[in-house]
């Protein structure tokens, strides 16, 4: 199964090892420095020319930096969603339903 990571990018879910929070997780230092180093190494693969708001780590040590927030990421992903959530006038996330058969 697959996941959107944002700007048409898929990666497939059972991959995904974590998912973090720019804000809130690289205030340690030893995040930066592992950001850092997977920059240096060839690791890090940015799917946003904005600020991102969160970093995927897969099980083969890749970084995936997203301008989707956590919840969202981890909503896709749970859920097997392919396609971006988008918000009504309310300010709601509608998330599209995939129906197997």
């Amino acid at each position: 199964m697959y996941v959107h990571t944002g700007n048409g990018r898929l990666m497939r879910a059972e991959t995904v090892v974590g998912v973090f929070d720019m804000d809130t997780a690289t205030t340690e230092a030893v995040t930066k420095d592992f950001l850092s180093s997977a920059q240096r190494d060839g690791r890090l693969i940015v799917t946003t020319y904005e600020l991102p708001k969160s970093f995927i780590l897969t099980v083969d040590d890749m970084v995936t930096l997203s301008q989707l927030s956590t919840s969202s990421l981890a909503g896709r992903i749970s859920s097997g969603d392919l396609t971006p959530q988008t918000a009504d006038n309310t300010g709601r996330k509608e998330i599209s339903e995939n129906k197997s058969t």
